[in-house]
């Protein structure tokens, strides 16, 4: 199929205001990227090579900037500063560290509009899910600012002989971290991994995904302008086939967010160094919409988990499961509300989904649905290209009659299409969620909550929402967020997502007694003793 082509049975649905002739629509005629701003982001790559690439927004297509590229060398370089500057960064008090996080919270916010703008000239994306990156960073600013001292402290724990032996649990930072980000997220996934290795006390080398390398520099920027010292955060720039080696052969610890084939690839080169990583990476979401769910409700909560970002987020719903008693008039509702989307090329509010990222990720988008629909799947909704909006738009999709033999059905397929399918009853339900090799994020709507939470222990996933899409996981910054199964490892946020970055250390200093005989005792009178002891505190509920 052609990028403009109609799919056979697609629902022919006229979408929401999609007029590029009203001047208040078009792309060009505000937010413009003033050209000395972008120079200044640009220099903050350790770059050495004189090789420059352009950078493209998906809107138009249309150059945005210039962007240095790294050599291995400039990689050997960006460690070298991040390891001098870690050194006296790990003895500064993690008070310090977390007020400049705060500070960096209050910067974001105050900027929001700068950093959402940015956001969409390189992602494509509409401005209303381009805030959910701001808000997600000042949320873990925030969060890690406030629990830093709680996590990071020093911790009593109970020594062998009590009032004898005093013990403790350090936490030492791993040194440098090595973070490769997405394209998908640019602000959120440049920001959101490397603010809790900082605050833990550690320095930072990121490769952002080239696509979007403006919106991660910004963030270089804010963090600098919050306090951070020089040398703790260090970009580069180039393709990760390039880099990706070298970083992780420099790196104490690596964090990655892709796909699961790279992810394999980063996770055997981190073992053969024995150092630690964190992965997230593919998904195949599924969404549980239950006899009793609320039927309104359920509809517009698939349709944010279904097109936000024109699908393109780790965590969004590809597969929606609906009970029998209910499928068609949820369905109905589905394609009503999908139908009533606004799509709009620009980076004005009102638009309800925005452009993909780039002509891989609309081929990948056509090729799903063209494979569904050649072998029998219908599309209820959407179904086709978009080039009158921009070069990378398509429609958001809904799609039912899809079967295992086609590709869409197990396959990652990272844009704005979703199958539609029935289950008979709940086990059935929940083992066609557990289908496959995946494991992320699952969500699961009904008015007994109680119950859809004894279901939700039941998916394979790593998050898990009750009528929600995936905000209630993912905004909650004191929960972990990660996968389950293939879709990675390890956890960002929360406790974890912090502690991931440190060594923990034993401390013990012991007073008196030493653990050998003394006081004139062989070998076996002191085991006899010990042994007396053991006996006597266990009596004394002590140990």
């Amino acid at each position: 199929m052609s990028a403009s082509s109609q799919p056979a049975g697609a629902g022919g649905a006229s979408f929401g205001d999609n007029d590029l002739a009203d001047p208040e629509h078009d792309v060009t005629a505000s937010y413009a990227l003033d050209p000395a701003s972008v120079r200044a982001l640009t220099r903050r790559v350790v770059s050495t090579t004189g090789r420059e690439i352009p950078a493209y927004t998906p809107i138009t297509g249309q150059p945005l900037a210039m962007v240095p590229q790294s050599g291995e060398d400039d990689v050997e370089e960006a460690f070298a500063r991040a390891r001098r500057a870690q050194k006296a960064w790990a003895q500064t008090p993690i008070r310090e560290r977390a007020a400049m996080l705060l500070r960096l919270h209050d910067l974001v916010l105050d900027r929001q509009d700068e950093i959402i703008d940015l956001i969409c000239w390189e992602s494509g994306k509409a401005r209303k899910h381009a805030f959910d990156e701001p808000l997600h960073i000042a949320l873990t600013a925030r969060y890690y600012g406030r629990t830093g001292v709680q996590h990071l402290a020093p911790k009593r724990v109970r020594g062998v002989v009590p009032g004898l032996t005093q013990a403790e649990v350090t936490r030492v930072p791993k040194g440098v971290v090595g973070i490769i980000a997405p394209w998908n997220y640019p602000f959120t996934m440049a920001l959101c991994d490397g603010i809790p290795a900082l605050l833990a006390g550690n320095a930072v080398v990121i490769k952002p995904d080239a696509q979007t390398m403006l919106s991660a520099l910004l963030g270089a920027q804010l963090l600098e302008e919050a306090g951070l010292p020089e040398g703790l955060w260090n970009v580069v720039a180039g393709p990760g086939r390039e880099l990706g080696t070298p970083i992780i052969d420099r790196s104490d610890y690596v964090c990655f967010t892709g796909s699961t084939p790279t992810g394999r690839i980063i996770a055997r080169q981190c073992a053969e160094r024995l150092i630690g990583c964190s992965l997230e990476l593919g998904g195949k979401n599924p969404m549980l919409v239950l006899r009793d769910a609320d039927l309104d409700r359920a509809a517009e909560g698939a349709v944010r988990a279904v097109f936000s970002n024109a699908g393109q987020l780790c965590v969004a719903i590809e597969r929606l499961y609906v009970a029998d008693q209910v499928y068609d008039r949820f369905r109905d509702k589905l394609v009503e509300r999908t139908k009533a989307m606004t799509l709009r090329a620009g980076l004005q509010w009102g638009s309800d989904m925005g452009s993909l990222i780039s002509q891989d990720q609309l081929d990948t988008v056509v090729a799903h649905v063209d494979d569904a629909v050649a072998k029998g799947a219908k599309v209820l909704v959407g179904g086709k290209a978009r080039p009158d909006l921009g070069p990378y738009y398509y429609e958001p999709t809904v799609l039912e009659g899809v079967s295992p033999d086609m590709t869409c059905f197990g396959t990652e397929t990272f844009g704005p299409v979703v199958a539609l399918h029935r289950f008979h009853d709940e086990a059935d339900a929940i083992a066609r969620a557990n289908e496959g090799e995946y494991g992320l994020n699952a969500s699961i709507y009904s008015r007994d909550t109680r119950r859809a939470r004894e279901i939700g222990r039941q998916v394979k996933c790593g998050t898990v929402n009750v009528n929600e899409a995936f905000a209630a996981t993912f905004a909650s910054i004191e929960a972990p967020m990660g996968g389950m199964r293939q879709s990675g490892m390890g956890r960002r946020q929360g406790a974890e997502g912090l502690l991931r970055y440190t060594e923990t250390q034993s401390l013990a200093v012991q007073r008196v007694l030493r653990f050998a005989p003394q006081f004139g005792m062989n070998d076996k009178t002191y085991a006899q003793v010990m042994t007396a002891n053991l006996r006597l505190l266990r009596k004394a509920g002590r140990a």
